[in-house]
């Protein structure tokens, strides 16, 4: 591979896939149904949207309104406006309340919006968990949303963790960063760490236990999790600024379709062949702003001035460069198996790309030689743990 087609390749590494502007099919399912989106990365993969079919004909068998057992589009959309009428319904009538209303399957935040820094994405939501119920202080889990770091929000968390985790004994917090196209990689990342330790520094206030507490997300969330969990404390104690003080180490952390290497030469061997002969990396590439030459978005996404330069600053932020013996446990889930095949759809290839299971099969082989215990999983895997909620309850909540 040449060195631009591989500078190409790892730029798709550091994006997560949108949803496509033209399939309005797509944007409906995940509007009204984001818990589909199994992997958090803004999009239906073949195996997420033949489940969500497979749950909807058994859930409503006149859906298919001839009989062959699969939902036809013509079928799809049909389901689609009666779901959308029901969702849309004043409270108190029958049917599901909009998959976004921040009081569907829990309470409001404690805190909306709050303030950790000056930029106006620098915010965060909170639920504090029920004091009346747990009066200890409560652990914490950080959810830290994908998009490519171009999109995404904190309102992307689902609200059903959310109910989990606070059902448990759990505080959930919910930030936002800076999108890349506003200051590049790693201000995202820097903004995460800033969130945090303002969070831990508010533990008093709060009640929460700053020695128990964890972060969780998907895709470009996901590298940022990572990142948090295996770079060492990054507290600094001799700064005028108490936050500054504070720690930035977890206890544990969770991700679904994470981006576990920004290297090079892992992308052009590991992940290269999986397109096979027929597919060009080219066509798969995302502009960055009006920049569209590969090498030079790589040098931009990375706010470096050379190519080498930004390959540095990359592996600085790569979980499979960083982690070491010394570091909590992770909870990484993948949409597909290691034999999954190609999607048939061109639109999902890119996002089937860039959250392939190889790359947490690759971390976990790094973790177990070094003794960080790793738990990987995905469709036939039988991890110890189900669910991310369960590997929290268990990390966080164990006496």
């Amino acid at each position: 591979m040449k060195k631009t087609s591989a500078c190409f390749a790892i730029v798709l590494l550091i994006g997560s896939s949108t949803v496509n502007a033209d399939d309005a099919t797509e944007k409906k399912i995940l509007l009204l149904y984001p818990q589909a989106d199994s992997n958090g990365d803004g999009v239906l993969s073949d195996a997420e949207e033949s489940a969500l079919s497979r749950l909807a004909l058994k859930r409503y068998p006149k859906a298919d309104r001839d009989g062959d057992g699969v939902l036809s589009d013509a079928e799809k959309q049909a389901l689609l406006r009666v779901a959308t009428n029901r969702a849309g319904r004043k409270p108190g009538t029958r049917g599901p309340a909009p998959a976004n209303s921040a009081t569907a399957t829990t309470k409001a935040p404690s805190f909306s919006n709050v303030k950790y820094g000056e930029h106006e994405r620098h915010v965060f939501d909170i639920w504090l968990a029920d004091t009346t119920r747990f009066p200890k202080p409560t652990p914490l889990a950080i959810y830290i949303h994908g998009g490519g770091f171009k999109a995404g929000s904190k309102e992307n968390l689902k609200l059903n963790e959310i109910s989990q985790l606070l059902k448990a004994g759990i505080s959930v917090a919910a930030i936002n960063y800076r999108y890349v196209t506003t200051a590049p990689l790693p201000a995202a990342h820097h903004d995460a760490r800033q969130a945090l330790q303002f969070i831990r520094s508010k533990a008093e206030e709060w009640k929460i236990d700053k020695d128990r507490v964890a972060a969780f997300g998907g895709s470009a969330g996901a590298q940022i999790c990572m990142w948090l969990a295996f770079t060492d404390d990054m507290a600094d104690p001799e700064s005028r600024n108490p936050i500054e003080r504070e720690s930035t180490r977890l206890t544990c952390v969770a991700t679904h379709g994470g981006q576990t290497t920004n290297d090079i030469d892992f992308w052009r061997n590991k992940i290269g062949p999986l397109l096979g002969g027929g597919n060009k990396l080219e066509s798969l590439s995302r502009p960055l702003g009006k920049e569209s030459d590969p090498e030079k978005i790589r040098i931009a996404t990375w706010g470096a001035e050379t190519l080498e330069e930004a390959n540095e600053i990359a592996k600085r932020c790569s979980a499979l460069s960083i982690i070491s013996a010394d570091d909590p446990p992770i909870f990484m889930g993948y949409a597909m198996s290691p034999t999954a095949k190609l999607p048939g759809d061109p639109k999902k290839v890119r996002g089937w790309l860039i959250h392939h299971v190889i790359l947490g099969i690759a971390l976990k082989e790094k973790a177990d030689a070094i003794n960080v215990e790793a738990h990987l999983q995905y469709p036939g895997a039988e991890p110890k743990y189900k669910s991310q909620v369960e590997f929290f309850v268990d990390k966080l909540l164990a006496k």
